[in-house]
């Protein structure tokens, strides 16, 4: 089944020239990969002039990487799957899809049929016509649970728009398409693929970011790794959005000020025990507000210390730190 495709070393990719390349991470879909592979094929026939699909094993322990390199030897499909050492994350593993991806444009979608890959093509014309850097899809008929999915779903879109100040009513769905030189400016890391909208408008105006209703179908094959599940998790990543996205090239000031805030308070405290010491001769030594003043004084100290810790930090770590947040075992393409 194998005679035309052949193991490549991790980071070798495709020649270039490519139109779109499409991104696909998967994790123990070994009921949907096949027929994953062929409706894409059908989507993109005669749709698309040039594009290339990226398949990336996210450490499945079923068949999904047996049957997903089947298809490598299928006739006028320029494919590529990478298959990474251990089960890193969706996040982890759409970076490892467009970190090898060669096209234009990026798109990206879940591995579990719910995404349609027949919205791409018409997603690729609209982002172009639009002059957007990225179009977001909105499951506007979203086919899953309310409970379990919507509402949480809908209550993160609230909280991470407000937050963000990027509007959007599906942050969660996965069927995005961008322009290459963009998404390849943003490192993902953590559970950041819900919040890429908000990394996009870091290096770009939030105009250039827009959505599109695109078709989403039930879940009928497999069950859900990657679910809301992840609460903790994403309000964390949510807490860390909202501090790159105000104090990445700053973030002495985040620090800073709440030193001098709490400096600010001690002062007051400590001028007023002075002067009820000093000019009205009353015992403070067994005051609580003594006690405030002081800790206030000291953690004042200590919080513009870890801003100017931090600034040395952000200009040298992480100036050049390059290194990927996966770790590839080996990726299979056509010859």
């Amino acid at each position: 089944m194998l005679e035309n495709s052949e193991t490549v070393a991790a980071g070798e990719t495709f020649a270039e020239g490519i139109e779109l390349s499409l991104v696909v991470p998967v994790f123990n879909e070994e009921e949907s990969v096949g027929l994953l592979i062929d409706r894409v094929c059908t989507a993109m026939e005669g749709r698309v002039s040039s594009w290339e699909l990226i398949l990336v094993d996210d450490g499945s322990t079923d068949a999904t990487l047996l049957r997903a390199r089947a298809s490598l030897a299928r006739p006028g499909l320029r494919m590529a799957i990478i298959e990474l050492q251990r089960n890193f994350g969706q996040t982890a593993a759409m970076q490892a899809g467009i970190d090898a991806a060669n096209g234009r444009l990026i798109a990206t979608l879940d591995g579990d049929l719910q995404n349609d890959p027949s919205d791409i093509p018409a997603m690729a014309r609209a982002l172009d016509e639009r002059e957007l850097d990225l179009l977001v899809g909105w499951r506007k008929d979203r086919k899953d649970g309310l409970f379990l999915r919507k509402i949480p779903s809908w209550c993160a879109n609230a909280l991470i728009g407000r937050i963000t100040g990027v509007r959007l009513h599906d942050y969660g769905c996965s069927l995005k398409i961008y322009r290459a030189s963009i998404i390849k400016q943003v490192k993902l890391m953590g559970e950041m693929h819900r919040f890429i909208p908000a990394w996009v408008a870091g290096v770009v105006p939030s105009s250039r970011i827009g959505e599109m209703v695109v078709t989403h179908h039930p879940r009928t094959l497999g069950t859900s790794k990657y679910g809301i599940s992840r609460t903790f998790r994403v309000i964390l990543d949510l807490l860390s959005v909202l501090f790159f996205m105000r104090y990445k090239a700053r973030p002495g000031h985040f620090f800073g000020s709440i030193g001098l805030a709490a400096g600010a308070v001690s002062a007051l405290i400590l001028a007023f025990l002075f002067i009820d010491k000093f000019i009205f001769g009353n015992d403070i030594g067994m005051r609580p507000m003594l006690i405030v003043g002081v800790m206030l004084f000291l953690s004042s100290i200590q919080l513009i210390t870890t801003g100017i810790l931090s600034e040395m930090i952000a200009r040298t770590y992480f100036r050049d730190d390059d290194t990927p947040n996966y770790i590839i075992r080996q990726t299979f393409r056509q010859e």
